[in-house]
């Protein structure tokens, strides 16, 4: 069976995925049973466990065991969005959980990555995502029915992660069980074809000893999309876990995550002359064929040790697996003919295919020891640990023959005529090595210092067989690159924070990342041309500067916290001007910020959490076909917020609601003039009713003035957001 065969066969039949669904709904009949039964003579623990899943809006730990103190004493930005700001708005993917956050913006996918794609502090972060301090590099929608929350540390960490994470990093944190005993249901419809089902069971298991408990959490969801003709969504999860010993010095956490979407994708719309063409929302330029079938499974062993109330270790261990099948549509203006007078009615759209198959794998053992102790009259809280295993992505990109062009303002629904056929087989293996220490002190009650170091290896082995542009014929000649590279580097953070009050910090913080050529596993540069001009180059070398305060306020029912900042890249990849099929190290971009959140309690019926971002990002350093020098940087508005309120009104009511503002974009950089999509601002609003202490409904209305607006973007395509969306959701506790 060839790596492509095991992708498709692992993402593309729905009967496949049966048996995970059905098994999960039986076992879910089985967990209400356990969870009644146990109701009665069930007992929480007493014990006070760090990092504990927060209720409300406002979360006072790092869900991140690497970050040892209390994050108003973090010297870092980190927006944490809760559980319940996640329900409160209704959010069915991560992108939509993003829009609580300013600062952080989204790019389109193709070939090469699908799925969520966001960009942080002006810097694209999609190899920046982890699950549960771990790396999740695959290429699919993630949904957040397993999510507890989601962190976003932003600024330079590769001290904590390693590689990569030069505007920040995303951190999901899953849910997991507890010795609570509950059941958790709902299921939600909605415009446009809308349906979606979660159930949250978790069930106490005195009979596998003590502190023994497990959790069921399954999800099916379908869609179409508000005023995006053809485009569909369709997805199922399943995350069981079990744990033992919770409570107790030593403890055991069993998990698995398996998601399965097979998706009608959205390409979007084309550019024209540097801007969106100016053509309806709901123009569908792709083929009714189009597909995009992708398959995560993850599964995760976490061992704790407490050697004493101050000295923990932390063992975690993780085989990731991702496939993707795919073929999609892109559409782009054909310039033959086209000047500035040609009408609209008369210009043409070539369709481009994108097509082939990947898979990834993920195997690494993570250890980390927490240490609080004393020299003399200095407290010291450290972390330190190491990281090892082998990663892989194997994809087949396809070329298109054949495909009929269409219509700018009418594109026109044909099936599928084309030839697809493979065009470059690609396998790529790495080995990472990291270490890592940080040290915490804590000289009295009014000052601290941190400092750390991190010492990676990064060895990579590329290797890729080009098969032609034409359709391939038996003992056709082709040719083949084998290149195998090692990077290692190490990252440093050192921070200064005073505490003027308990409830206050000042700090300033210096941190370093980096960013080797197949960061993401593949030393292609453009699926396009498939060009490979990273090959031979160092990393890139990030650091950042950031001042910020931060500050419980209310008795600590509400935090503020803002910073000012510098981040640079000093070494940014640049075509070479002898030879522009090959890049060199000789660029430099910055971006110069300030942002500010609050979230929390303002009392005790209202709650709030609001951020602005600002953010001036330039090239202040290029070659001859590069960037020009001064201009912005890919999908960095100059300007973002972010904000969502909620109020408690009598008889059990609440109403809710937000908005979200983000400046201009600029999709390219070398076209004349530059491409761009203009800003834009949507409000969203809601109303729940706790009918019993056991039922919930509740109605979301998104984009509520029905905005036209462009979300997600590219330098050849741009996606529109989706029309005005109502949400009904009917839920249970119990």
């Amino acid at each position: 069976m060839t790596e492509g065969t095991m992708a498709q066969d692992d993402s593309k039949p729905r009967s496949a995925r049966l048996p995970y669904f059905a098994g999960s709904i039986a076992a879910a009949l089985l967990f209400c049973d356990a969870a009644a039964a146990q109701e009665a003579t069930s007992v929480v623990s007493s014990l006070t466990v760090k990092a504990q899943p927060p209720e409300g809006y406002k979360a006072d730990e790092p869900m991140l065991s690497k970050l040892t103190e209390p994050l108003i004493d973090t010297p870092q930005m980190i927006a944490t969005t809760t559980r319940q700001v996640m329900d409160d708005r209704a959010a069915t993917s991560l992108t939509e959980v993003f829009r609580n956050s300013s600062g952080i913006s989204l790019g389109a996918g193709e070939s090469s990555w699908q799925g969520t794609n966001p960009s942080i502090r002006g810097f694209n972060a999609r190899n920046d995502m982890y699950l549960d301090g771990m790396r999740d590099f695959g290429s699919y929608t993630r949904d957040p029915f397993d999510l507890e929350e989601v962190e976003l540390l932003q600024g330079p960490s590769s001290i904590l992660f390693g590689r990569g994470s030069t505007g920040g990093v995303i951190n999901q944190v899953t849910k997991a069980p507890s010795l609570q005993g509950f059941i958790r249901a709902e299921a939600v419809g909605g415009t446009d074809a809308m349906a979606r089902g979660v159930v949250d069971l978790d069930a106490p298991l005195p009979d596998l000893g003590t502190g023994a408990a497990a959790r069921l959490v399954a999800m099916g969801h379908t869609q179409d999309v508000t005023d995006r003709d053809q485009v569909h969504y369709s997805r199922e999860g399943v995350a069981p876990s079990v744990a033992f010993g919770l409570g107790t010095a030593n403890r055991l956490t069993l998990s698995y995550f398996g998601q399965w979407e097979d998706d009608l994708p959205d390409y979007g719309l084309p550019y024209l002359r540097g801007r969106p063409a100016p053509v309806a929302q709901n123009n569908f330029y792709g083929f009714d064929s189009d597909y995009l079938r992708t398959a995560a499974n993850v599964e995760t062993a976490k061992f704790e040790h407490d050697f004493s109330p101050d000295i923990t270790i932390r063992d975690q261990i993780r085989y990731a697996d991702y496939a993707r099948h795919w073929r999609d549509t892109e559409p782009q203006v054909s310039t033959t003919g086209l000047t500035a007078a040609t009408p609209l009615s008369a210009i043409t759209v070539n369709r481009a295919l994108q097509g082939g198959t990947s898979r990834e794998t993920f195997f690494q053992n993570q250890m980390d020891l927490l240490a609080n102790f004393h020299t003399g009259s200095v407290e010291h809280h450290l972390a330190a640990g190491w990281e090892i295993g082998p990663e892989s992505s194997t994809p087949t990109y396809d070329n298109g023959l054949g495909l009929p062009a269409t219509s700018l303002l009418s594109p026109t629904r044909v099936p599928f005529s084309g030839i697809d056929f493979p065009r470059v087989r690609v396998k790529t293996t790495a080995f990472t090595v990291g270490a890592y220490l940080i040290d915490t002190l804590k000289f009295g009650d009014h000052w601290e210092v941190s400092g750390g170091a991190r010492w990676d290896s990064f060895d990579s082995h590329y290797v890729a067989q080009f098969l032609g542009n034409t359709v391939p014929t038996l003992n056709q000649p082709t040719t083949r690159q084998d290149v195998h590279e090692l990077d290692q580097k190490p990252s440093w953070r050192g921070s200064v924070i005073f505490k003027p009050v308990s409830y206050g910090s000042i700090y300033f913080d210096y941190s370093t990342s980096f960013n080797p050529s197949a960061e993401s596993l593949s030393q292609i540069v453009a699926v396009r041309s498939f060009n490979t001009g990273n090959i031979g180059l160092a990393p890139e070398e990030n650091e950042t500067f950031e001042l910020g305060t931060k500050w419980n306020l209310l008795t600590s029912r509400l935090q503020l916290q803002a910073a000012i900042f510098r981040e640079e890249k000093t070494n940014a990849r640049e075509p070479d001007p002898a030879n522009t099929a090959f890049n060199i190290l000789a660029g430099d971009q910055r971006v110069d910020g300030g942002e500010i959140e609050l979230v929390g309690k303002v009392t005790d019926d209202w709650q709030v959490t609001a951020s602005y971002t600002h953010l001036h990002g330039e090239t202040i350093k290029t070659v001859t076909g590069g960037p020009p020098l001064g201009s912005p940087l890919f999908n960095a508005p100059d300007d973002s917020v972010a904000l969502w309120t909620t109020y408690q009104l009598p008889m059990n009511i609440q109403v809710g609601g937000g908005l979200n503002y983000l400046s201009q974009r600029y999709a390219s950089l070398t076209t004349t003039p530059f491409t761009s999509v203009p800003g834009y601002t949507t409000l969203d609003a809601m109303a729940k009713w706790q009918v019993t202490p056991h039922i919930r409904l509740q109605v979301n209305v998104n984009n509520l003035t029905d905005k036209f607006y462009y979300d997600q973007i590219h330098g050849f395509h741009v996606i529109p957001g989706e029309g005005r969306t109502a949400l009904f959701t009917v839920a249970y506790t119990g």
